[in-house]
């Protein structure tokens, strides 16, 4: 399935610049992932020539799979903490834009093992920026690299109102503290490196909210777990259900992502900064309410139950300010929280009903290309 021309054009109401994409070399790290899986989809979709760079898939069943994405990106399967063949890779690639989206995504797996939390999230980071550095020092026309980190890297005071961009960083556990770390990282290769003309590399970073879409069958998250625990007809087991959470679907993020990029390779350093992309408030919903919603929405029969006591610590309340995004870049949510569990549970239908799932991501990428906001 291809961009139809309508919708391509439609792509210029929310000035993602399908002639901008056409032909561009893309790197994208965590290309086997959730969301890199759906990023690959729609650079494709746009007329960019992806390369990949990721370990393996990360689950099984997995949307890199489903899709049958090794037959659209040149895919490298490899680690992000070997240096040497990153580096490699990202030379032959040379790109002109770089996502960086590999990473260990789990606040609990980050307990479990903070060791290979930080060496990924830290080191992988710097690796990759290093491997840049070195690339347009050789003459790579690497013009602009997004960094993706997480809405967990600030410092975390339960506030009731937003964060910005501008909040002090921290992180009290090792996958919120290794994200507030790259975020370090990434701001100082940006200041002793990548100013002036001998580095022209604009670099940002990019901070959403919990994501959620087709196609995600991690461990530990909310709406896989439930997806699993229906089918399966158990209880779903939940840790904090007055937790308030950003939800959103995976498309929002990476629409604004898109946009960025953008600006980074057309405009310049005056983009190169951090950016939140999150929900409206109105979609800022506690744990309880989005398992209630899912159920409804998909009919099934679910229950749940609390998980036992002395979990690992994680924030109860969580919300971003994407004021700046939306006034410097122009993006706005598109699909409110109610349209993104619908979303999910097509998506989940169509899996069961052994659809071409390819064309269904496809499908829900026009329909929210095409589709105004919705309120």
């Amino acid at each position: 399935m291809e961009f139809r021309e309508s919708t391509l054009e439609s792509m210029g109401k929310t000035m993602i610049d399908p002639e901008f994409w056409k032909g561009k070399k893309v790197l994208v790290t965590g290309h086997t992932g959730f969301k890199g899986s759906w990023l690959c989809l729609w650079l494709h979709a746009l007329g960019a020539s992806v390369t990949g760079y990721s370990l393996g898939a990360p689950t099984e069943p997995n949307l890199y799979q489903l899709c049958r994405l090794d037959e659209l990106v040149s895919s490298h399967l490899a680690d992000i903490r070997n240096f040497d063949r990153l580096s490699t890779v990202l030379q032959a690639a040379a790109p002109d834009l770089v996502f960086h989206l590999a990473a260990q995504p789990l606040v609990r797996q980050s307990y479990r093992d903070p060791l290979e939390s930080y060496e990924t999230n830290i080191m992988g980071t710097v690796h990759l920026l290093e491997a840049v550095r070195r690339a347009t020092q050789k003459g790579n026309p690497i013009k602009a690299v997004i960094n993706v980190t997480s809405d967990k890297c600030y410092e975390n005071q339960e506030w009731v109102w937003g964060y910005r961009e501008t909040d002090p960083l921290g992180g009290k556990d090792p996958y919120s503290n290794s994200k507030a770390c790259a975020e370090l990282v990434t701001a100082c290769y940006r200041e002793a490196f990548f100013e002036g003309s001998d580095h022209p590399v604009t670099l940002a970073t990019v901070r959403a909210g919990n994501v959620i879409g087709g196609g995600d069958w991690a461990k530990d998250r909310l709406i896989p777990d439930l997806i699993r625990s229906t089918l399966e007809e158990t209880p779903l087991k939940i840790r904090y259900p007055k937790a308030v959470r950003p939800w959103q679907h995976v498309l929002e993020p990476l629409h604004g992502y898109l946009l960025l990029a953008q600006k980074l390779a057309d405009e310049g350093p005056s983009f190169a900064e951090a950016w939140n992309f999150g929900p409206e408030e109105q979609d800022v919903w506690t744990v309880e309410q989005v398992v209630k919603g899912l159920c409804e929405k998909w009919g099934r029969k679910a229950s749940y139950e609390m998980e036992e006591e002395n979990q690992p610590l994680e924030a109860r309340s969580l919300k971003l300010d994407s004021s700046k995004a939306k006034q410097r870049l122009g993006w706005q949510p598109k699909w409110n929280l109610d349209t993104a569990l619908t979303k999910v549970v097509e998506w989940v239908m169509a899996y069961q009903n052994k659809e071409d799932l390819r064309m269904i991501c496809l499908k829900q990428i026009e329909d929210f290309v095409k589709g105004g906001r919705i309120q």
